[in-house]
Parts: structure tokens; sequence; C-alpha cells
């Protein structure tokens, strides 16, 4: 057993104004811990770090694209928010499909050394070649459903406005994972995104299986977006101008800089 995982499940969408339009994809998701990454590569023959595979893993596809380590990547934002880490970071992605891929949204799961988790970083990519992170401290909750929420700042959508709130709902893994995120403006809700997914163990067997059962998993999903945006596009939705990236790479919720006061 490992704390990383195969989570196959659905991705789906929900525009629900002004005009509605709906989508809904088979795709699987790796739940890969940094300290595991070694022996993953050295275990499995359809799963490498940083070459070529079935299924892969490079760290030039997130947060720095240099490919410095991200362990202590991911250790600087959570110490210049003043939070806790230490302990084991995990990351919610989709993989490297024969070499190629695409990651919308990619979850961090940042823990603190007596394990806790400590915050959560979203990490987004637009099919502009551009990325940015928000950083959320995960506050103590009951049950087992984090609830968080934050501004937008950073342009996704060629159809959605700047001057929107996420509000993210998530589930984490364990023997399933769910993460669901509503879009909304002043109005209200505008967009609902969810993917829900059931854990496989990390074997070649499970690599395999969830490829040939989801071929839309990566370079799919950057067909379907451009699919699915020009159905917008052919409903009459305006496309909305690009505005420069932030400045920041990472982007700190208030009550990240409110209660640890460090440098942001």
């Amino acid at each position: 057993m490992t704390a990383s995982g195969i989570y196959a499940g659905v991705v789906t969408h929900a525009r629900l104004r002004p005009r509605p339009h709906r989508l809904r994809y088979r795709i699987f998701m790796l739940l890969l811990d940094l300290d595991e990454l070694e022996s993953l590569d050295a275990r499995l023959k359809r799963f490498a770090v940083g070459r070529f595979a079935l299924t892969g893993f490079s760290p030039r596809d997130h947060l720095d694209p240099t490919g410095r380590d991200l362990r202590a990547q991911a250790e600087a934002i959570l110490a210049d928010a003043g939070l806790e880490g230490g302990g084991p970071i995990r990351l919610l992605a989709m993989p490297r499909i024969l070499g190629g891929v695409f990651n919308p949204l990619t979850v961090w799961f940042l823990h603190r050394r007596d394990g806790a988790l400590s915050a959560v970083l979203y990490e987004v990519r637009n099919t502009f070649g551009e990325s940015h992170s928000y950083l959320i401290p995960a506050a103590p909750q009951g049950g087992n459903v984090l609830t968080q929420s934050i501004d937008k700042g950073f342009y996704v959508s060629p159809f959605m406005d700047m001057d929107l709130t996420y509000a993210f709902r998530i589930q984490p893994p364990g023997e399933r994972v769910a993460v669901s995120i509503d879009v909304s403006d002043a109005e209200g809700r505008i967009l609902t995104a969810a993917f829900a997914g059931e854990r496989r163990e990390m074997t070649d067997a499970n690599l395999l299986a969830v490829w040939l059962e989801r071929p839309m998993t990566s370079l799919g999903v950057l067909a379907a977006i451009h699919w699915e945006a020009l159905w917008m596009w052919l409903k009459g939705e305006p496309i909305r101008q690009r505005p420069p990236p932030p400045q920041a790479p990472v982007t700190l919720a208030p009550t990240a800089v409110r209660e640890f006061p460090g440098p942001h």
C-alpha cells in the first residue's frame, strides 16, 4: 500500500447562465506523494518520472517550470504564508500520457509534521500556456469535507468574466476523492465543475486498465476544452479579453494573510 494511487472517475461541468451548457467525461487522475516518486518510478513499468512511459510525471509540469525541487517550492509557499509544513505533500493531477499532458487544475494537499492538513494549493493552468496558484489554509472543520473560497485572479476561460468567486468543496483522498468548484458572480452561481473518483492501487495492470477505459484523459481533455469552447461560441457567448497574468505566482487567501502575517 502506498499513499499514491489512481482515481478513476468522471469530470462534469455545468454552465447555468446566461447560456446553459453541460459536459461530462470519464477520466482518471493520480494522487502522487512526492516522497514516493522515486520508488514508484523504480517499481512500475507503465509509470515514469521525467521519462517517456505510458503514464508519467514531470516536475517541470508544475509550479516553477524550471524543474526546481517541488517539495522545496511547496514548503517555501507555505513559509511565505506563515503556515506550517514539514509533512506529506501530495498532488492530485492528470498524468502525462505517452509524453503529453494538460492539467487545468492540480490540487496539492500540504500537511504539517503531525500529519494534519495545513493548506490546499490549487494550481490552475489555461490554454494560453499560463499558470497561477491559490493557497488556502485548511481551517479545522468537522466531518470529512473541506470547504474553501477565494476570489478569481487569473484568466482561464474566454467565456468567463474576471470578477468572480470560487467556492471549493473537497473530500480529501481516501477510498474516493471528490473536488467541486462553484463559480459565482454578484448575482449568484454561474458554473459548477467537479471531479469524483474511486481509488485503485498504483500497479501496472491498473494503469493500463484505466488508460484503456478512459481515453479522454490528458491530451483528450485539451481537445475537449477546445470542442466545448466552439459550442459556447456557436451559442453566442461573447469572448472576454485576456488580461495579463498576476505578477505573483501564488495568490494567498485573505485568511492566510490576516492570520499568518508573513511575507506575501
